[in-house]
């Protein structure tokens, strides 16, 4: 499990600017006319077509794209009563993921009330600003009430999130782990422990699914909810039980299913071998279960088992309903989420789980493969499939219940449409950093006399990414490890003082080494050995023998001071002639590929060649499909000498002897990247209809201007530099990178070395 700090989340929160979510315009707003559109007098038009018929509201403006994520913080997960600004954070990063799973803004709204009457009638009020409302984090039995009232008196989608989201994830789970222990929803005999909003949400999906009311017995902190008990309220009394049973021990015998929602450890070993035949146990308890998963697993080896906890199989996780529900429901205009809507959302989840993992997923999850079984009920959140299977089952059965009012008449579109609206830059960084923890290798970090490194170097070890070796003077190392408690790195990195008397003979075999490659290029055995000291000369010799199988650096050294060491030490590729530097560029939609941008200052045709070869392999390593556009300052021969006449020979050369590579120039930028704009000046490019996401630059500093404007300027996340053409993994991050930067770029040299060939570059 990855290790989070109280430093690390503070400092996530806070950096940059405070908070975890904004609002982007989503207009062109530059000019005088562009903002009396947006205002005055332009915003007259559709607020009089809006009064005469409100439902145009949905064309006009962003309400249908809008939901209102609403708390009064009375019950955070595992942190209870916190008060409403105070649970800010937790709504924030709810809307967070409504975005990035489900492409759905989100306002926040904290209320500071715990008056069920104000709490409803604000909702109410401000109801027309949204096309949906997700409740959070509000206590039971208040819940309850609030939900049905907004239900009822409401004309979009209202849904408590903490009932019916978990009650939708387990049923899922249910339903398949029911099929394999080989039993029927109308006979099993269910235990509940945990009588709040989520028990009885679940307990009522439950039975709409099959589970007979009869065979239930639920549990609150007092015990078993029977006919004995007169401290009950008018919900609990809904789930009383004629059994002659008082205690979870005594209703646990024989039980096909324990269903957990209450406290730790409230579940023991001897309970769970009472059980039926092929026991069905989902301990949910946050943030730890009734059970642990290993001695559930050590009670019986029948057992079937889901918790909420990642690190387990069968991970009950909300995260696989809420976006993907509300999708559908806004996609249709839907006036509630109705029990139709839920059951869709339940089966489709069940339905995607027996269907083949694409291998992306399975990478994710560090595994080979995932297969349905006991131990995979249930899709995983990163799951690229989930929006377009929940969020069209759940639009579909909306129209079919009657409450939708736009109704989808081409589902296949819809589908499409779906898949684009996650764009697949963050998938990019998901599918290196999996490929990573298939086969983590021995990584130095060099530099790690510095903190940020020391961090990453633990972040790499906690998430399974690298196994690192630290590289530098071993008192500044230890110092820092001590200072900031980075304590895991003491027992599982490898520290390596190369001034060290420790190290004295190793230093003598490289600069022996060393001195045999170099000795007709004026290297002496003194400068030879003088040079080991440096901790890139020294790294990149432990890389040269086999020592370690990837190196980072960069970080306290300037770029062209860390290069020369490393080529004096590592050839380039034997394929190729010259080395290249790329970025990746994350942007909103996709990722983009930036090259040259760190090593050839001006290259002649043949070096764009020999660029545009190197960096299309790399991009299809990464696993996407390069569509290359190769740059200038004009479009096919408009311009006859300089930089345009370089460029249009390189593209004549590759069209020629690499035909495969999908590429076309000399272009402008505007006309690289905006695709309706070049099919209709220049019909004949080999890149007609294709979107293009790798760009060739003419230059260094045109290539170098570029991605720092996309950082800057565009706010886009970037990655790199990566070193391509280099015969070994060696890569090198920014002078002075982020944390998060060096870890992205151990992921990269990780799955470098991986590569069979030695290089895939």
């Amino acid at each position: 499990m990855t290790k989070i700090t109280k430093e690390d989340a503070l400092k996530y929160h806070s950096e940059g600017r405070p908070g975890k979510i904004q609002v982007i315009p989503t207009k062109a707003h530059s000019t005088q006319r562009d903002l009396g559109l947006a205002y005055t007098p332009g915003v007259a038009d559709p607020c009089l077509e809006i009064e005469k018929n409100p439902d145009d509201a949905y064309k006009y403006t962003a309400k249908g794209n809008l939901v209102a994520v609403i708390s009064n913080s009375t019950a955070v997960l595992g942190l209870g009563d916190l008060g409403a600004v105070a649970g800010k954070p937790v709504m924030e990063g709810k809307g967070l993921l409504f975005k990035i799973f489900g492409d759905i803004d989100v306002f926040d709204i904290e209320m500071d009330t715990k008056d069920i009457d104000k709490f409803i009638q604000t909702v109410k009020i401000i109801a027309p600003t949204f096309g949906g409302i997700n409740l959070e984090d509000i206590k039971a039995p208040e819940c309850f009430e609030i939900e049905k009232r907004l239900k009822e008196e409401l004309d979009i989608p209202v849904m408590h999130d903490d009932q019916h989201g978990t009650a939708i994830i387990s049923s899922a789970a249910m339903v398949n782990a029911i099929e394999l222990a080989g039993k029927k929803f109308e006979n099993v005999k269910l235990v509940v422990s945990g009588a709040g909003a989520a028990a009885m949400a679940c307990t009522n999906l439950l039975i709409s699914l099959g589970i007979k009311r009869t065979n239930i017995i639920m549990c609150d902190s007092k015990g078993v909810i029977n006919e004995k008990r007169t401290d009950i309220n008018k919900y609990k009394k809904n789930y009383v039980t004629k059994r002659k049973v008082d205690t979870l021990d005594e209703a646990i015998k024989g039980a096909d299913i324990f269903f957990g929602l209450s406290v730790k450890g409230i579940l023991t070993k001897e309970m769970v071998k009472s059980m039926a035949k092929n026991p069905i146990v989902f301990a949910m308890a946050n943030p730890d279960p009734e059970i642990s998963y290993e001695d559930a697993v050590d009670a019986r080896n029948d057992i079937i088992i889901a918790t909420g906890r990642s690190y387990y199989p069968n991970q009950v996780n909300n995260v696989l309903g809420f976006p993907f529900i509300f999708r559908g429901a806004l996609d249709v205009r839907a006036t509630t989420i109705n029990e139709e809507m839920k059951k869709a959302a339940v089966y489709a989840l069940a339905e995607l789980a027996r269907e083949d993992v694409p291998e992306e997923v399975s990478n994710a999850y560090n595994t080979k493969h995932l297969n349905y079984g006991k131990h995979y009920l249930i899709p995983k959140p990163l799951d690229p499939r989930l929006i377009e299977k929940i969020s069209s089952a759940v639009a579909k059965a909306a129209m079919d219940s009657g409450v939708a009012k736009n109704p989808i008449t081409n589902f296949e579109k819809y589908k499409e449409e779906l898949r684009d609206r996650i764009g697949t830059g963050n998938k990019l960084i998901r599918r290196i950093y999996s490929q990573a923890r298939i086969n983590p290798k021995r990584l130095i970090f060099a530099d790690a006399e510095n903190y940020n490194v020391l961090r990453a170097a633990e972040i790499c070890y906690h998430d399974n990414i690298a196994k690192p070796i630290l590289l530098g003077r071993s008192d500044k190392i230890l110092k820092i490890i001590a200072e900031y408690k980075l304590d895991d790195l003491l027992t599982n990195a490898e520290i390596i003082d190369p001034y060290s008397d420790e190290q004295s003979s190793r230093r003598q075999k490289y600069a022996q080494f060393f001195y045999e490659k170099r000795y007709r290029k004026g290297i002496r055995f003194k400068d030879a050995n003088e040079k080991m000291y440096n901790r890139n000369y020294f790294g990149a010799m432990m890389i040269e023998h086999g020592e370690a199988d990837a190196f980072v650096t960069g970080y306290a050294t300037k770029y062209k001071e860390v290069i020369k060491p490393i080529l004096e030490v590592i050839r380039c590729n034997q394929s190729i002639e010259h080395i290249a530097g790329m970025y990746i560029v994350i942007t909103s939609n996709r990722p983009m590929f930036f090259a040259d941008t760190t090593i050839n200052k001006k290259p002649n045709a043949q070096t764009l060649v020999n660029t545009t070869n190197t960096i299309t392999r790399t991009i299809k390593w990464l696993g996407e499909k390069p569509i290359v556009a190769m740059l200038s300052y004009s479009n096919f021969g408009s311009s006859r000498t300089g930089s345009p006449e370089r460029v249009r020979e390189a593209v004549k050369i590759l069209h020629k002897e690499y035909p495969d590579i999908i590429i076309d120039g000399e272009m402008q930028a505007n006309f690289a990247l905006n695709t309706e704009l070049r099919d209709k000046h220049y019909p004949f490019s080999k890149l007609k209809g294709k979107l293009v996401n790798t760009l060739i630059f003419p230059n260094l500093s045109s290539g170098n201007i570029a991605y720092k404007m996309m950082q800057e300027i565009g706010g886009a996340e970037v990655i790199g530099p990566v070193l391509c053409g280099i015969k070994r993994p060696i890569h090198i991050v920014q002078l002075g990178a982020s944390v998060r930067e060096i870890v992205n770029m151990a992921a990269i040299a990780v799955v470098d070395a991986q590569n069979p060939q030695s290089s895939y570059l």
